[in-house]
């Protein structure tokens, strides 16, 4: 025991990764559909691991949470500004009150009971679920100019505060969204779901879990043109013009494949490969011939693709509208499978309208996606390597913005190198989505900057406040948990009558989606995913969280400097 003592004591980061790996394995404990989560796990095995006196250089944390705020901004940074329009502004709204109501409720609360300004952050961290606001409340504090003890002090109890609150913070929308609002509202989520499904892809009817639209899938088959098929002796464009959803990509004559041209006819007796949707290939028997095996030796190479929406003509048009507009020079033999939104499933639906930053996914041969890919945005792939020039000129930005000051009412506010790495990394990711030569930072780096940055900064934090965190619970305890119960309950209650009485959004699927996004509750928004059996919420979700995440975020360093009590 001596022995590992005195290596712990030399090397300190073995507690470190000991604390994220014990913590992710604690997170992924499942009660009933409860899981507390990796970050959450991190921070109480690190209080656990704390009692043993620690430290751990406190650089390292600084570091690691402007990487994870950084990758943040710069993942929402495309949907944050695209959310800053008419056409979204009453969900923006909805996201507003909701956050704003929430730091209402927090200054009430940290006023009433007397709690310090560590305390109050850590309310707001954990009851509103924003474990961002643990790192820019940390970095306020740190700018107080006060003691290290009392520093220190207060440091440790934001995150006392997040770990009191956090649990019930992330259940309570849960029951909210799943549970409470729609049996008051008398509203059955799913046929709710089904309802906007219908709507959005413009009156076809919603499919049960565990059916799929086969019209969807893209395959190819091969044809033998009859002699009496209307499609003998035409040109290879006039065929697509008619099959609409699907394109001729070659044709077998005689023992030998054409080199296909515009001009290329078919003639009886020819065997094409047709590319489509299932739903027309099944009915090319009638308009084309016999289906008929492939010609050995035949090779038909398909690409997918997926290619980041930049093109800004295309923003704000439904995906009906573009592939009646678009003519079929242009699409033909490419066909979308998937969209996505911040890492989330759109509803391919009619009715969608797409939006810069969608990620789009494609078949085709390369020949035809090449041709509209330059229509469309950038390729993913492209981005395969970080533009470092640009990421170190970010976070430089970052770093200098939150070293500005401002008072609001009198009181200096700063809102430090978390705030201003977040506000930088939004304006880079906006960069990025409509430059996409400049600032590359590929999805799997960003999503390891965020999630392995704000694993070790929590995980330090729990190390650093463990000595002092059994003393706060105690003098707090179950007062802090009920305030809890409060600032993660009032607000969605607030919001959600008021989004759907004052803004009129009333659409059950989106009104849940926005109570669910305005406070980035990811677990109640899954719940709500299972509920609805599709994909419907996410275009309301992604709006409000983008929005929601940063205000949120920004709330650590207004509540440290609003609230004027120092721990005692």
């Amino acid at each position: 025991m001596q022995f590992l003592h005195e290596q712990i004591a030399k090397e300190p980061l073995l507690l470190l990764f000991l604390t994220i790996a014990l913590g992710y394995l604690v997170g992924k404990i499942k009660i009933g559909s409860f899981v507390l989560g990796g970050i959450a796990g991190t921070l109480l095995v690190g209080v656990v691991i704390g009692q043993l006196g620690v430290e751990i250089n406190g650089g390292i944390k600084a570091i690691f949470f402007a990487l994870f705020i950084y990758a943040v901004g710069f993942q929402g940074g495309p949907q944050f500004f695209h959310a800053l329009n008419r056409r979204s502004l009453n969900q923006l709204l909805s996201a507003f009150v909701m956050c704003f109501t929430g730091l209402l409720c927090v200054l009430l609360a940290a006023w009433t009971f007397g709690l310090d300004r560590g305390m109050a952050a850590g309310l707001a961290a954990g009851g509103l679920t924003q474990s961002a606001i643990i790192g820019t409340a940390g970095d306020a504090i740190a700018k107080l100019g006060l003691s290290p003890d009392l520093t220190k002090t207060m440091q440790t109890n934001v995150a006392v505060g997040y770990a009191v609150c956090y649990i019930f913070g992330s259940l309570g929308p849960i029951l909210m969204i799943s549970w409470f609002l729609p049996l008051i509202m008398k509203w059955d989520i799913r046929q709710q779901a089904i309802a906007l499904a219908k709507q959005l892809s413009g009156g076809h009817a919603e499919l049960d879990p565990g059916q799929f639209n086969a019209a969807r899938q893209v395959a190819t088959r091969m044809y033998e043109i009859a002699p009496d098929s209307n499609v003998a002796g035409k040109p290879l464009l006039a065929i697509d013009k008619e099959l609409s959803d699907a394109s001729v990509e070659a044709v077998y004559r005689e023992g030998k494949t054409l080199e296909l041209t515009a001009t290329t006819t078919v003639e009886a007796g020819d065997r094409v490969a047709i590319t489509g949707t299932t739903e027309v290939l099944e009915t090319a028997c009638g308009f084309l011939g016999e289906e008929v095996p492939a010609p050995r030796g035949l090779v038909l190479v398909q690409e997918r693709r997926e290619i980041i929406l930049t093109n800004r003509s295309l923003t704000g048009r439904s995906i009906g509208e573009i592939h009646d507009h678009v003519n079929v020079e242009l699409r033909h033999g490419v066909f979308l499978t998937a969209a996505k939104r911040m890492g989330l499933d759109l509803p391919l639906l009619n009715k969608l309208e797409l939006k810069t930053g969608d990620e789009l996914h494609l078949v085709g041969s390369p020949g035809d996606l090449d041709r509209v890919q330059s229509k469309i945005g950038y390729k993913i792939a492209a981005a395969a390597v970080t533009d470092f020039v640009f990421f170190g000129v970010g976070m430089l930005i970052g770093m200098l913005i939150g070293m500005i000051q401002f008072r609001v009412f009198g009181v200096p506010i700063s809102i430090g190198s978390g705030g201003g790495c977040l506000l930088s990394g939004l304006l880079f990711g906006w960069l990025r989505s409509v430059h996409p030569k400049f600032a590359a930072l590929p999805g799997g780096a960003s999503n390891f900057l965020r999630d392995f940055g704000l694993a070790v900064f929590v995980g330090i934090v729990g190390i650093s406040a463990g000595p002092q965190a059994l003393v706060a619970i105690q003098h707090y305890g179950f007062t802090l948990f009920f305030l809890g119960v409060g600032v993660t309950l009032v607000p969605q209650i607030i919001t959600f009558f008021f989004s759907y009485y004052v803004l009129r959004i009333q659409n059950p699927i989106e009104a849940l989606a926005c109570v669910a996004g305005g406070r980035s509750a990811n677990p109640a928004f899954a719940a709500l995913l299972t509920k609805a059996g599709n994909a419907t919420p996410v275009v309301s979700f992604t709006v409000t969280y983008a929005v929601a995440n940063v205000f949120l975020t920004l709330w650590g360093p207004i509540i440290v400097g609003i609230i004027t009590k120092n721990a005692s």
